[in-house]
């Protein structure tokens, strides 16, 4: 019998809609409810499917929350065009952009919230999210860098920090990001590498 990725046996192809409504329910469900508070059962009627239905596809809660960070994964930006402050700029939108579609603060509250409980969850985020974003920015400063757009001697992983802070801080003060925080970012930082 052939077998598929998830090691069953070859039959009816799984709903691509189905596994989009269980992960965005997940996601929502951790943000609102907390890793220990959350229940399949949960998971299943908001995304209108039997618990038999997820446990087709994920063996356990970690595993389905690993799935649904991963499906959140923040690196989907635009390609880059080989203009710094555009690309930046984009990534920065792009991640915004993200933030906002998964509710992504509630989601890091939680996981901060649970880091003592529940380690994984705070780790998987870094991981799945918070990593490649962050190698993604770097990534387009090291290549100015290279142009020598960027002092040689900058200090690119506290400039990553530094175009991401501004999201956060704003956020915080005021329950979202000015419209314009990007473009003010990435130009506060761009004028301090200069070579």
């Amino acid at each position: 019998m052939r077998e598929t990725k998830t090691g069953r046996g070859a039959g009816r192809p799984r709903s691509a809609a189905k596994d989009e409504a269980i992960l965005r329910a997940a996601l929502e469900l951790l943000a609102s409810q907390g890793y220990v508070r959350m229940t399949l059962d949960q998971v299943a009627a908001a995304a209108g499917v039997s618990k038999s239905t997820i446990h087709l596809r994920w063996r356990t809660k970690a595993d389905l929350l690993t799935a649904a960070l991963a499906g959140a994964r923040m690196a989907d930006a635009p390609p880059p065009r080989g203009e710094v402050r555009e690309d930046l700029v984009a990534v920065l939108r792009d991640f915004a952009a993200t933030v906002e579609r998964v509710r992504g603060m509630a989601l890091i509250g939680t996981c901060l919230a649970e880091e003592a409980h529940t380690p994984e969850l705070l780790a998987l985020l870094r991981e799945r999210t918070v990593l490649p974003r962050r190698a993604l920015l770097r990534e387009l400063l090291e290549r100015a860098r290279d142009a020598g757009a960027v002092r040689a001697d900058a200090d690119l992983e506290g400039a990553v920090s530094a175009l991401l802070g501004p999201f956060y801080a704003d956020y915080l003060a005021a329950g979202r990001a000015r419209p314009d925080w990007a473009e003010h970012a990435v130009d506060l930082v761009l004028a301090a590498l200069r070579p």
